[in-house]
């Protein structure tokens, strides 16, 4: 019979192994993912994956979700991406892509207020069963697209992409504060890159993109247009 995972340990391995490797170094961000219990974001299916180094699958059917980009990414890409675009306190955060809330959870604890968005109708009520189970009031999930961002609320400090798309809409990155920022997943196979883009004026941005990986899509993105000859 196997003994029972021990989560404390597992916790510590997964920080000590995958996450500060990563050059994820901030102590607040390494220290916020002791606190937010991973393996209460995971499909009790899968919970004993809940700190391996995958994609882990949201849906009963694994394939399918992994195919869509229905799973949580592998911690490291989130702590780093968490690292990068460095919420704050007094931010309002737009998500888009809620999964199974777990990021949605982490950038709850750093900021004032976050909506995260989800297409899927069965993530979209996993996320927020799993939010109100972790006791966090500041996080709202909402059943939309999350392609067109939310207009009506913005602008918004910050802007998450917890998938890769092939391009940020501009319409995306219009709903930024001037000083806000947008962190996501930008490319195709065989080559992504963690984008930061800071908008610093009206109609100005600047471009960072420090880290090379590959993500999941995110659902209902366009396209870029394709020349026809």
């Amino acid at each position: 019979m196997n003994a029972p995972l021990d989560f404390e340990l597992a916790r510590f391995n997964m920080i000590e192994q995958q996450i500060r490797p990563w050059d994820v170094l901030d102590l607040e961000i390494l220290e916020l993912l002791g606190v937010v219990k991973r393996e209460d974001f995971v499909p009790p299916a899968h919970r004993a994956l809940a700190f391996v180094d995958m994609e882990i699958p949201l849906l009963e059917d694994s394939e399918e979700a992994l195919r869509t980009g229905q799973c949580m990414l592998p911690p490291r890409i989130e702590a780093r991406m968490l690292q990068d675009i460095a919420p704050r306190q007094h931010e309002t955060v737009l998500e888009v892509g809620a999964g199974s809330g777990y990021m949605a959870a982490l950038l709850a604890h750093r900021a004032s207020r976050v909506i995260t968005l989800e297409t899927n109708p069965k993530l979209a009520a996993m996320a927020r069963e799993n939010l109100q189970k972790a006791g966090l009031t500041n996080a709202e999930v909402r059943e939309a697209n999350g392609a067109g961002g939310l207009p009506g609320e913005a602008p918004f400090d910050l802007i998450v992409l917890s998938g890769s798309v092939t391009q940020v809409p501009r319409s995306l990155l219009d709903q930024l504060k001037v000083g806000g920022r947008l962190g996501g997943f930008v490319g195709a196979e065989p080559i992504m890159r963690a984008t930061i883009i800071t908008r610093t004026g009206e109609s100005t941005f600047e471009t960072r993109q420090p880290w090379d990986t590959m993500v999941p899509p995110l659902m209902h993105f366009p396209e870029p247009t394709r020349f026809q000859f």
